[in-house]
């Protein structure tokens, strides 16, 4: 599929937009990258995982206690993708290019692949959102069916019941299935990634391998294969419906809009598609901000990528003031069990024919 061009008629108010948030930092004499608080919240979260992982493999506490660490570790797996991968990914973890490359290379870490989730995400999701055969954030198929321009099967009515079921297994199928299809066949999705270069390769096998050692075989020579595989897959569950069930809230619920191109042309300009392509969820709990790294405020995220989310909860209140001066609509629901009913309803109607 051939990339589409976005509408220039409501480039104006993109140009408003990043004229007050520019003014905004240039007043307050801060920069849009991360400050202490995110470094604060970066160690914390490090060393939380390390020692959970240290306490799990070599000090193997009793099934009862073993359970629950081995799913505060897939929760904390998740919080450092959220917090400390994604703003470095992004360069906005810091204002040292270095910084954010070692951030973003917690991904492979933790077993995914930084070159890979960067195409994917800040090159083809950002560009394009909700887009169908573009945005490979919305493929689920044939398990989901996202959007009506998606193949309609008979499963799909029970979709909105065994969602969680699919969510689950994101993690695990992305870091040992995903990855590798997008690596041999040079393509996320219908877009070609460019070509890697000797290093980006040697990174992807050396990181993959690191992963496999630090998380299956020496797991398995301290606690056996039997309580290995309990463990990983009870860690990689709950990453996965933690991952999942952030973006879905964000991206695939009854209010956003999944734009189709005209004749090679987006109907909207770029940050227009992005507030009917986006949103927001309980930005007003500071519990659930500080644990996905403000993405939460996801529409903040997508005009802004390059600016940390420790900024989010301020430059928010230009961009409301904004969108109701250029009647533009801000989605956003107040509660995050809200928003998770919308993206049951969302399920349900396109689970019909």
């Amino acid at each position: 599929m051939a990339l589409p061009k976005f509408s220039n008629v409501h480039a104006g108010f993109h140009a408003e937009l990043k004229s007050r948030i520019n003014n905004y930092f240039s007043t307050a004499g801060i920069a849009p990258t991360g400050d202490a608080r995110l470094y604060f919240k970066a160690f914390i979260l490090t060393v939380a995982f390390i020692a959970v992982y240290v306490h799990l493999v070599f000090f193997t506490p009793s099934v009862w206690f073993a359970i629950p660490e081995c799913l505060i570790l897939g929760g904390l797996t998740a919080a450092i993708g959220f917090n400390v991968m994604h703003d470095g990914a992004h360069g906005s973890f810091s204002k040292y290019t270095w910084l954010n490359k070692m951030a973003g290379l917690s991904l492979n870490i933790l077993g995914a692949n930084v070159f890979m989730w960067t195409t994917k995400h800040n090159v083809i999701h950002h560009a394009y959102t909700n887009v169908d055969g573009i945005d490979d954030d919305i493929e689920a198929r044939p398990f989901l069916r996202l959007c009506k321009t998606q193949e309609h099967r008979a499963m799909h009515k029970y979709q909105h019941k065994y969602y969680l079921l699919a969510y689950s297994l994101l993690y695990i199928y992305w870091i040992f299935f995903t990855d590798y299809r997008k690596y041999f066949s040079g393509k996320i999705g219908s877009v070609p990634i460019k070509k890697m270069s000797l290093n980006e390769h040697i990174s992807f096998w050396g990181f993959k391998m690191l992963h496999l050692v630090i998380f299956v075989a020496i797991p398995v020579y301290m606690v056996g294969w039997a309580s290995w595989a309990i463990g990983f897959v009870s860690l990689g569950v709950f990453a996965g419906i933690i991952l999942s069930i952030v973006f879905q809230l964000a991206h695939t619920i009854e209010e956003t809009s999944f734009p189709e191109p005209v004749d090679g042309k987006m109907p909207d300009d770029w940050a227009v598609h992005q507030l009917k392509t986006t949103a927001n969820f309980a930005t007003g709990n500071k519990v659930i901000s500080w644990l996905v790294g403000g993405l939460n405020y996801q529409i903040e995220h997508h005009l802004f990528p390059k600016i940390s989310h420790v900024h989010y909860p301020e430059i928010s209140k230009i961009i409301r003031d904004a969108c109701r001066e250029y009647g533009v609509q801000y989605i956003e629901h107040p509660k995050m069990r809200v928003a998770l009913v919308s993206h049951v309803n969302h399920l349900r109607i396109l689970g019909k024919p």
